[in-house]
């Protein structure tokens, strides 16, 4: 078996494709955010069975003063390019009569808003209803399509965002599991959804998030 990761250009990918250069993990480095380009170096990978579109960013702007530039970088990342990957993988596993399933990775921010980050939060949204399009058109062709959502995770980005102590304070006490996600938490759960164990889970919005939406729902912010 082969594993691609797919990354921009930066010391981190090139960190990880120098680890990784004896093993059966291949890197290639890409700006996915190019439609065309996106295109020529999937099909160049040849068969691909399994699919995690895991790339995105995330900007803070609000809906008053996103630009039309800064509006189509989210959506060329974070929705495009999982659409455009997508297809060529199904489209290949289709015309070998095989079987696959893709993991999108959303966010609870296509479910929950998030004050400053209105195209972010658009672009996840887009991405789940994308799952279930997927799901119902390509589940007849033996591929299963699901999104994993996961909640508040402690990445760099959202260290950054969270800077102070008091606000992951209070970003935690919204969780009734009282903490952030952890990565490898995540990486389960789409190792799941990839698997046998989830042979007739097709279409689903997963979200990981220890209990984040329903705590919300119950109890809105107040101003």
């Amino acid at each position: 078996m082969l594993l691609l990761i797919v990354n921009v250009c930066t010391k981190k990918h090139n960190d990880t494709a120098f680890a990784f250069q004896d093993s059966a993990i291949e890197t290639r480095c890409l700006d996915i955010g190019n439609w065309k380009n996106t295109r020529k170096v999937i099909e160049d990978v040849g068969r691909v069975d399994l699919l995690v579109n895991n790339a995105g960013i995330v900007r803070h702007k609000s809906v008053l003063e996103a630009s039309e530039e800064f509006t189509d970088e989210h959506f060329d990342v974070n929705f495009k390019a999982a659409l455009n990957i997508s297809q060529i993988v199904a489209k290949g596993i289709i015309s070998r009569k095989g079987s696959g399933a893709i993991v999108n990775i959303s966010s609870i921010s296509g479910i929950l808003t998030a004050p400053g980050f209105p195209i972010y939060c658009s672009t996840k949204a887009a991405m789940d209803m994308l799952t279930k399009s997927m799901a119902l058109e390509c589940g007849p062709f033996k591929i299963r399509v699901n999104s994993c959502s996961p909640g508040g995770v402690l990445t760099p980005l959202g260290a950054m965002i969270l800077a102070s102590q008091e606000q992951r304070d209070a970003f935690t006490g919204r969780i009734p599991m009282g903490r952030f996600i952890e990565q490898d938490e995540i990486a389960n759960t789409v190792a799941f959804l990839l698997s046998d164990y989830a042979s007739m889970i097709n279409g689903v919005v997963l979200p990981v998030d220890g209990g984040h939406i329903i705590h919300m729902a119950l109890n809105p912010v107040k101003k």
